[in-house]
């Protein structure tokens, strides 16, 4: 049932684009505190600049050359629509909710490459690079990042200002509102820092959200 729910899901993704109008985007952006489950497939909005986590099949000019990772400024892209999948090894299943402090992945639902971060230097501002890395056979601690729910929540649910904290490193998944020029002209940079910043805060947005899984 699960696996036929995803598919679902898989199918409304790629026949629908997923933008704002479309109907099952706008059911679940309009419920509150709606809880967000492996196998959700949606969009990260950075609260202070309301752009989406996005990726394409564009490599740096510099640092690591791995898949670039911006801040996108429309809402209707469906290079911005990330996996939340759990860690390998992990009993964590399709349709369990996610608690505050546990580590997971987000793998780019396009390209199938993983979040990632390491020590190579963001483009523009000479912090920590987010890139995009790996596949469906290809993954390491690098893709790991740990769910930090600001305030009393519990576990993740769609109306929660989170952080994402890169496992390796330490450093914030951030974004600002300094933007690329060329390649990418328009959208902002995506980079990790290591302090608590206002601008390290992200909020669920568009998607399609799994239902929790009954406990048996």
């Amino acid at each position: 049932m699960a696996m036929a729910f995803f598919a679902l899901a898989v199918f409304l993704f790629l026949g629908l684009n997923l933008d704002e109008s479309s109907p099952s985007s706008a059911s679940a952006a309009s419920s509150e505190a709606v809880e967000i489950t492996y196998g959700t497939v949606l969009k990260l909005m950075h609260e202070r600049t309301k752009f989406r986590l996005h990726s394409h099949d564009v490599p740096y000019g510099s640092g690591s050359g791995q898949q670039s990772v911006t801040g996108f400024p429309n809402v209707d892209d469906s290079n911005s629509y990330w996996i939340v999948r759990p860690i390998p090894g992990t009993p964590a299943k399709q349709g369990d909710t996610i608690k505050s402090g546990t580590i997971i992945q987000l793998q780019h639902m396009r390209t199938r490459k993983w979040l990632h971060s390491h020590l190579h230097a963001s483009p523009i501002t000479g912090n920590l690079e987010v890139s995009c890395f790996g596949g469906e056979d290809e993954s390491d601690t690098g893709d790991y990042w740990r769910l930090m729910i600001e305030g009393s929540g519990k576990t993740w649910k769609q109306d929660q200002r989170i952080r994402f904290q890169h496992v390796d490193t330490g450093a914030y998944l951030h974004s600002h509102d300094k933007k690329y020029q060329r390649i990418a002209g328009g959208q902002q940079e995506v980079c990790g820092v290591r302090e608590k910043r206002a601008d390290n805060v992200w909020l669920a947005a568009e998607g399609v959200y799994l239902p929790v899984t009954e406990s048996k």
